[in-house]
């Protein structure tokens, strides 16, 4: 990734696409065949050469050109005509974020591969589903680990229109009315480029482009950080039912020797907030003065290769950490009945209407059992076994049935089929 952004590689976009204008003039007629064949062979750059230059000039597009024809000479004059510096800026922008994003792509793959391979590993590890961070009901580590999948899925889809978007070129002069090149260079130069020709730029492509492109990037960074999060929550001392590899020799604290912290986690979570900012950042750009100013150029040089490179360092962290995630099914386990049958609530409430007792009043006797089981630490269970008013409508057959883990776990073929197909 961080290859794609170097001097040298944005040079040489830089002079693809200028030697390719060219080409498509001199196939008009527009250029000597003779000058053609000079610049295809000798037009080149030196990166240095044109730090040095850009000191004089104070502008880089120039003191690239300026380089170029160094090497080219006299038919250098050929070069770049009709054009204005966005056209090379902005396409060969394009280009970078599209290799950049075939990257990314490759990369959400592999934490895909990861995810399916745990969630698969866990179909059946019973654990405790919570909302608001408080008991609900059963749920499997294998199911945590499919929505993750699905989510990530998304982002994949995400990552590859946002490629298609960000796929876009123009070579359509100063403020984009082609007043000085014919619109079938553009088509000429974006078709052997493999990139859409915009269908009408100002002076630049527009950046509405870009900001879908970066907010694609938060979004993905935002579901690491989503994931990330549950695995510190999951690794808390008092839960305990997951927790990042805590590899030989690796220290927690330089104060106490017992801590083993979810620092790949907490590193991710805040990696995400900066990738959110260039979001923000790429939005700010939308909006320019007239046909262009330069206001976004500064933003894109920054968060173009940050941002790229960040993300491509989160997924590739992100995969790690999920293949080597050590998962406890016992702790899980003893979570899940740590509440004393609570967590069976609504299957006793389903079985009182079942039997006729009305929802109002089914539920009010289920909640009084549940909070007297809550505060005494008593077993829910028993305490409806004791209840006249529950034991008048259920027999012990219908407790006993209402008590299965089992009824929560169903379906868990159907959904792993919805979401993985049939297809392990």
């Amino acid at each position: 990734m961080e290859a794609i952004w170097s001097p040298e590689n944005r040079y040489r976009k830089w002079l693809d696409i200028e030697i390719m204008a060219c080409e498509a003039m001199a196939e008009r007629g527009e250029i000597p065949e003779a000058s053609m064949r000079n610049i295809r062979e000798k037009a080149d750059f030196d990166a240095d050469r044109i730090d040095e230059i850009e000191k004089t000039t104070k502008h880089d597009v120039i003191a690239f050109l300026t380089s170029v024809t160094e090497k080219v000479g006299e038919d250098g004059r050929f070069i770049h005509r009709g054009l204005t510096s966005s056209d090379i800026l902005d396409t060969s922008l394009a280009l970078l974020l599209r290799d950049a994003a075939e990257i990314l792509i490759d990369d959400i793959d592999l934490v895909l591969a990861a995810i399916k391979r745990r969630a698969f590993e866990h179909k059946d590890t019973l654990m405790i589903g919570r909302s608001h961070g408080i008991h609900a009901e059963p749920i499997t580590f294998g199911l945590k680990m499919t929505l993750w999948y699905a989510e990530m899925r998304r982002n994949r889809d995400r990552m590859v229109r946002a490629k298609e978007t960000i796929s876009a070129g123009k070579l359509s002069g100063a403020v984009g009315t082609f007043s000085f090149i014919d619109p079938a260079i553009e088509e000429y130069v974006c078709r052997k480029l493999r990139l859409e020709p915009a269908p009408i730029s100002s002076q630049i492509v527009q950046r509405d482009r870009h900001a879908e492109f970066f907010s694609t990037l938060a979004i993905i960074a935002s579901s690491i950080d989503k994931f990330a999060q549950e695995i510190r929550l999951l690794q808390r001392t008092e839960v305990r039912e997951a927790e990042e590899y805590f590899s030989p020799g690796q220290k927690g604290s330089s104060a106490m020797p017992h801590k083993r912290n979810p620092v790949l986690s907490e590193n991710l979570s805040g990696l995400s907030r900066l990738m959110r900012s260039y979001a923000v950042a790429a939005m700010e750009d939308v909006a320019l003065w007239h046909e262009r100013d330069i206001s976004h150029s500064s933003v894109e040089r920054v968060i173009g290769p940050d941002a790229t490179i960040l993300l491509d360092f989160m997924l590739s962290r992100f995969t790690g950490l999920i293949d080597q995630l050590v998962v406890y099914p016992k702790q899980m386990l003893a979570n899940l009945h740590m509440t004393k049958g609570v967590i069976f609530s609504q299957m006793v409430l389903l079985k009182l209407v079942e039997k006729g007792t009305s929802r109002e009043d089914a539920y009010a006797i289920v909640q009084r059992n549940a909070m007297k089981s809550w505060q005494e630490g008593l077993e829910f269970r028993d305490l409806l076994s004791q209840d006249g008013e529950v034991m008048s409508r259920l027999s012990a057959a219908d407790l006993e049935e209402t008590f299965q883990v089992g009824n929560f776990l169903q379906q868990i073929d159907l959904i792993f089929n919805r979401v993985f197909g049939d297809k392990r």
